[in-house]
């Protein structure tokens, strides 16, 4: 689990095939300390496992559902990515809660500068938008921000001055690819009013064979 608050930037150093998945390894661009294989870090939003840490390179391994879902099927040398480590129990949490889990990938379509932010807009599947309200919390390449308006494909947030320089939602172009994850709340609660549904439905088809027809052959009605 993860907050959304990026500790530090990395570049992907090195890329290689492993069957249908990849083997990447990133630098860091601060002190891996205390991380150790098998731990978790969050990489521009998806949640990786390291397999090797040497300083502050790190390897993780991408399966082919994470290549197919994310912005990793078309990662690049040099490319540079957000990197957060696992939440501690103890920890404030300063974003939202993230799970690391990428929901699909959007597009930057404009970027306009308001005052002393940046407004971002995000085209993205009307699949995600049914998980965002205004004012509620999305992670774009793991970075943890407030939704400003949304509608069914896409939404837009604002970028402070302090997210634009130590992350690298400062430095994407429009037509850049973003990892999306939405809140994973809402995905609870959809879930929670689907099954109910279900169950309503169910005990309605239970007694919709209870009619007049019915109480007249059982005797509770006369004819």
């Amino acid at each position: 689990m993860f907050t959304g608050i990026i500790e530090g930037l990395g570049a992907v150093s090195a890329l290689r095939p492993t069957g249908q998945g990849r083997r990447m390894t990133v630098e860091a661009d601060f002190d891996l300390n205390q991380t150790k294989i098998g731990d978790s870090l969050c990489v521009s939003g998806a949640c990786l496992t390291a397999v090797k840490i040497d300083g502050r390179h790190f390897e993780v391994d991408i399966s082919p559902e994470t290549l197919q879902v994310t912005t990793f099927g078309q990662a690049k040398i040099g490319q540079r990515v957000n990197i957060e480590r696992a939440l501690k129990l103890s920890d404030r949490i300063d974003g939202h809660l993230v799970s690391g889990h990428i929901d699909g990938v959007g597009s930057i379509r404009q970027r306009e500068t308001v005052g002393n932010a940046i407004t971002v807009t995000i085209e993205v599947p009307e699949a995600l938008t049914r998980y965002m309200i205004n004012k509620g919390s999305v992670a774009v390449d793991g970075i943890s921000l407030t939704i400003n308006a949304c509608d069914a494909g896409s939404f837009s947030v604002s970028i402070i001055p302090h997210t634009a320089k130590l992350t690298t939602i400062g430095f994407k172009n429009k037509g850049d690819p973003v990892n999306i994850e939405t809140d994973m709340l809402g995905k609870y609660v959809e879930k929670f009013m689907h099954a109910r549904s279900g169950r309503k439905d169910a005990m309605a088809k239970k007694t919709s064979g209870i009619d007049e027809a019915y109480l007249i052959k059982t005797g509770f009605l006369d004819k």
